[in-house]
């Protein structure tokens, strides 16, 4: 068997390497967005937030109102933050998962990369092997004519 199509089956391997990196890489991704998103949701209910404390503030407004709003507030910005962590773990994976995918891309191609140059390389062996057996067919026909 050829040796490009021994190395058929390694190839096969790492494509299937690649599509579960890309299959892991995707997901991260996804969860990275759906981070982002949620944080960006909640900076959204904050300004929100803010924007209605600051118009009830225009009139007039009880001490534990006013407490009540600001202890919301910070577990809003309490909320926030932790979900700034998310997103930032959230990166960290998708940024690793890009560059396992990355990797094993790199792989496969130069599997591919080293196939093409076994079959070139068998190519030329069999164009040699063809040349000699013709040269070797012309020079027995030729030393027959000459025998005649």
């Amino acid at each position: 068997m050829l040796r490009s199509r021994r190395l058929e089956v390694v190839l096969a391997l790492e494509k299937r390497r690649e599509q579960a990196a890309l299959d892991v890489m995707t997901g991260a991704r996804e969860h990275f967005q759906g981070q982002q998103q949620r944080l960006e949701e909640l900076r959204g209910y904050q300004a929100d937030y803010r924007a209605q404390m600051r118009v009830s503030q225009q009139g007039v407004v009880s001490v534990s109102q006013l407490q009540g709003w600001q202890a919301f507030i910070a577990q809003l910005d309490q909320v926030i933050e932790q979900q700034e962590h998310q997103v930032r773990q959230a990166q960290e994976r998708f940024d690793a998962a890009r560059r396992g995918w990355q990797e094993a891309y790199e792989r496969r191609r130069g599997m591919d990369r080293h196939i093409e140059a076994c079959r070139i390389q068998e190519q030329r062996e069999r164009d040699s092997r063809e040349q000699k057996q013709a040269d070797e067919a012309s020079g027995r026909a030729h030393a027959r004519r000459r025998q005649s």
